[in-house]
């Protein structure tokens, strides 16, 4: 009996140890540019847009220039349908990697502008 009782704490155990490795592996950090830059791994930036300009790129994708609080500036590309009303969000983040100049981005998360107005009066 008391062997089956091992047997079964060692499989929770497993089980646990997978599950908390699979969970760290899908975290995205956020990093600062600088950070950004020297990672080895997919990581999350977030900033405000330094200017409305978009400009669409000859493969389709699309870039911008995101300001870091500090005033770091990163240029950042992206595949894909540009967001709606991404002009006027207070910040941008991008989960992606930093390659040859650029932060790639694969995923873009912007803030809804009107969660964050004020009530006018």
């Amino acid at each position: 009996m008391k062997r089956l009782y091992l047997v079964g704490a060692v499989i929770v155990a497993a089980f646990t140890a997978l599950g908390a490795t699979s969970f760290t592996k899908a975290l995205t950090p956020y990093t600062t540019f600088q950070e950004a830059r020297h990672a080895e791994k997919t990581v999350q930036i977030m900033g405000t847009l330094e200017t409305k300009a978009f400009t669409r790129e000859p493969d389709g994708r699309f870039s911008f220039t995101l300001t870091e609080e500090g005033g770091d500036t990163m240029k950042v590309i992206y595949r894909g349908a540009k967001p709606t009303d991404m002009e006027r969000a207070p910040s941008v983040g991008a989960i992606g990697r930093y390659e040859n100049g650029i932060f790639v981005a694969q995923q873009l998360l912007v803030k809804c502008p009107s969660k964050y107005q004020g009530i006018e009066k």
